[in-house]
């Protein structure tokens, strides 16, 4: 997959929110909490009712380990797992999206007498590149010149019933970036800066390119040190055809990105294909705009995505949400297609239906209690309890997708969300999650004897934040071998 997938992915993490701690009042556990989990949360100013922890060998052959493990928590992006898993298991991992290129009329030395219709099924991997791609194809196919229009169908989902800003009120941030079933480049735009020599302006440059949007070229630079800049920028970019900048750019901060959520996102896509078509030197007699596929069209081709393995991977890997709500819809989508019609109009609430069924075939009345709002996590309603999580993860062991699903998640140390942690370099494929008043790892931790644990441990409390050391003292214990002999 394109390292601007990846990238993308980046900027597309959960931020903020808000969950509840755990219940102060909870029972007191059979088990004991280890020395090291113990005094973690006591630096980090957080209550040991607050965690919740389930450990277990993968093959459930030795004793399992937990504290808290029942309660309902928010799990933030670890609930990733669960939409993941479920489409590695129902899709398979080679499964890919299809986006079919039609034409309403014939095409003659380098002409399409009529317009070119793009039809979206989800693909949650077309960003510019891909998108750059799908078009060349269409040049390719022997279109230069179109006499009509570019229509865009994304008629596969239904409109979202919600807005970006109902979240966190956080409406240009790329992470509330809502699905659609022709979704292209995240709808985002990232602004980099560089500083010019002789100390006066900083370079700006927007990608990708939409037509019609003027970005101011330079932005004046201070002396101040680096901070918070992207305030200081006091940018200005309501207007989705004109944005300015009315501060400066600390000259400190040398060459910074900025990725930005298009203000106007029914509109992104009109804008990317349009300004990706002429430059490939295509030319358009019409417009490029929303639509739906007119009786009579022609399938030209199909544009397919990278097998779901690897969108999977990125998913993970860099807890994209916008990426994990198109999967969720998707699951949805292909349980509703039939043999000769794709599924259009897909809700939310049917995707809910499916991972719901989905997750109690796997789990049976486990599933129960399991609070289901969306495929990312990035909701403050949604709960599962450790061991439930703890079991998927089991069954997953089992299954025979758990290559993909483990290779998908973050190593401890090395990649993803997980490149900074200081706990067992190596030693680990775990989950993220992180929202306010959230912090969660899941996944598997390789021990010093070769065995190869289940570890959940879920943070619920205003100082989750500062928890980061607690979830690295439970992957090291488990590193050390949580035996009989060994439990606190």
């Amino acid at each position: 997959m394109p390292v601007k997938i990846r990238l993308a992915a980046l900027v597309l993490a959960a931020a903020a929110s808000a969950a509840p701690p755990l219940p102060a009042a909870a029972a007191a556990p059979a088990w004991t909490l280890p020395p090291a989990i113990a005094a973690a949360l006591a630096k980090a100013h957080v209550p040991q009712d607050a965690l919740a922890l389930w450990v277990q060998p993968v093959d459930a052959s030795g004793p399992s380990w937990g504290w808290n493990p029942d309660f309902g928590v928010n799990p933030a992006s670890v609930f990733k797992l669960v939409t993941t898993s479920a489409a590695l298991d129902t899709l398979g991992p080679a499964w890919t999206w299809k986006t079919g290129v039609h034409v309403t009329g014939p095409i003659r030395n380098g002409v399409l007498d009529g317009s070119a219709v793009i039809v979206g099924s989800g693909d949650p991997s077309l960003v510019m590149e891909r998108v750059w791609l799908l078009l060349r194809e269409l040049r390719d196919a022997g279109v230069r010149d179109i006499h009509g229009d570019i229509v865009l169908d994304h008629a596969g989902f239904a409109p979202a019933a919600r807005s970006p800003a109902d979240f966190d009120n956080a409406p240009s941030e790329p992470y509330n970036v809502l699905p659609d079933a022709l979704l292209m480049n995240f709808r985002s735009v990232t602004l980099s800066f560089h500083p010019q020599p002789g100390g006066r302006v900083a370079r700006v440059t927007s990608e990708p390119p939409l037509a019609g949007l003027a970005v101011a070229p330079t932005v004046p630079l201070s002396t101040a040190a680096c901070g918070d800049w992207r305030g200081g920028l006091r940018l200005a970019a309501d207007d989705p055809a004109r944005w300015r900048f009315g501060g400066s750019y600390p000259a400190a901060c040398g060459e910074r990105s900025w990725p930005l959520a298009y203000p106007e996102p029914a509109g992104y896509e009109n804008r990317l294909v349009a300004a990706l078509w002429r430059e490939l030197g295509g030319r358009l007699s019409g417009t490029v705009h929303a639509g739906t596929l007119p009786d009579g069209a022609t399938l030209a081709f199909t544009f397919e995505s990278p097998q779901l393995a690897q969108i999977v991977r990125d998913i993970n890997k860099f807890s994209n949400n916008t990426m994990a709500e198109q999967l969720f819809l998707t699951l949805a989508s292909n349980a509703a297609a039939t043999a000769t019609a794709p599924a259009t109009d897909v809700r939310p609430e049917q995707a809910h239906a499916v991972l719901a069924q989905w997750l109690r075939g796997r789990l049976g009345p486990a599933a129960d209690g399991v609070v289901i709002v969306n495929g990312s996590g990035l909701a403050r309603e949604t709960r599962i309890s450790a061991r439930t999580l703890g079991a998927l993860l089991q069954s997953d062991w089992r299954s025979a997708t758990m290559p993909e699903l483990m290779s998908s998640l973050p190593i401890v140390g090395v990649d993803g969300t997980l490149r900074r942690s200081k706990a067992e370099v190596g030693r680990a494929h775990l989950k993220t999650g992180s929202m306010r008043d959230v912090l969660a790892i899941a996944g598997y931790v390789l021990s010093d004897s070769g065995r190869r644990y289940v570890l959940v441990a879920i943070v619920n409390d205003p100082n989750a934040g500062a928890a980061h050391p607690v979830l690295d003292a439970a992957i090291d214990w488990v590193a050390r071998d949580p035996t009989p002999d060994r439990m606190p």
